[in-house]
């Protein structure tokens, strides 16, 4: 273990553990692992061939939950290509008639699958905030880890959702994710979002709203990564020497819970794909759900925690400290 500390233990040296959830406002439903992409960096290893998807009677049980909890205010769609979800549709209808905020996480070229031809109209009729993943505004590097010929499609999603005001003044929310693509800390948000939205505006005319810094976790694809190119222990070490008491009181485990394709009940995302579930004693899937008593729990942790915790932090919705 890189300079011989834990999480759990770096928590208790400032004050700040045994880490615990302080409220559940957001709802991160993971509706499968299926995706039109097979991306070098990918925590959730999501690709074309996989089979892991949500069925109707698990999503029926998260817009039940959401029935029985107003105080999460905010359902993240998340996947694979959540889009490729037979009940994705259903989901965000549901929600938004809920009256929650709805989030997709979108891939971008997934618009242009087939079936898929009316799903960016379909968003943008019930006010989906879309969250996209650009790792680059330079074809070159967005190719090498996404796969040939993505970055030009995904410029026209990018164009598709401006077209229809996504990004604009008084449209729905239309948010970047910027991943570093290599074994390095990513730069400061605010920085590289100027860069961003000047390059992609001059080069392609694209408007967007906010850019989502994520540093990339030790684990699943990236992990894989990281080994066969021998830079494990010095990018944990990187990522404990970066350690940031504020971006840990800030971490997005603190107010989301996770829930899996079959129903199951995690802190976050990354854990999910660890098969790091809620610790026992606290409510284990959608159908036990209770929010008060998740609201309480002790969150489970992991050396992959100093990831969210490096630098100015890193959420789903990028950094968490200035």
């Amino acid at each position: 273990m890189a300079h011989g500390v834990t999480f759990a233990e770096k928590l208790e040296s400032i004050g700040l553990g045994p880490p615990r959830a302080a409220a559940v406002d957001t709802l991160q439903v993971n509706v499968g692992k299926r995706c039109n992409q097979a991306c070098k960096h990918c925590h959730v290893e999501a690709g074309p061939t996989r089979t892991e998807m949500m069925t109707r009677e698990t999503a029926e049980l998260v817009i039940a939950a959401l029935e029985r909890h107003p105080e999460i205010g905010t359902v993240d769609i998340t996947g694979g290509a959540p889009e490729l979800n037979p009940n994705f549709r259903h989901l965000v209808t549901e929600a938004r008639r809920l009256g929650r905020h709805v989030m997709d996480r979108c891939n971008l070229t997934v618009l242009f699958e087939a079936g898929q031809e009316d799903t960016a109209e379909f968003l943008r009729a019930h006010d989906v905030e879309v969250v996209a993943s650009l790792p680059y505004y330079l074809a070159q590097r967005t190719d090498a880890q996404r796969g040939a010929g993505v970055f030009d499609k995904s410029i026209a999603g990018l164009r598709r959702l401006n077209a229809l005001g996504y990004g604009l003044a008084g449209g729905p929310a239309l948010n970047l994710v910027y991943n570093p693509t290599g074994a390095f800390l990513p730069p400061a948000q605010a920085e590289i979002e100027a860069e961003y939205k000047r390059e992609l505006h001059k080069r392609h005319g694209i408007v967007f709203n906010n850019l989502f810094v994520i540093t990339n976790m030790p684990i699943a694809r990236f992990l894989h990564f990281l080994e066969r190119t021998g830079n494990t222990e010095k990018y944990m070490d990187r990522l404990v020497q970066a350690f940031n008491p504020a971006a840990a009181a800030g971490v997005m485990c603190r107010s989301l819970v996770s829930v899996g394709w079959d129903g199951t009940l995690y802190d976050c995302d990354f854990n999910q794909m660890l098969d790091l579930p809620v610790k026992a004693g606290a409510p284990p899937h959608i159908k036990d759900f209770d929010g008060h008593a998740l609201a309480r729990r002790e969150i489970v942790t992991g050396r992959h925690c100093f990831g969210c915790t490096a630098g100015a932090g890193s959420s789903c919705g990028g950094a968490t400290a200035a």
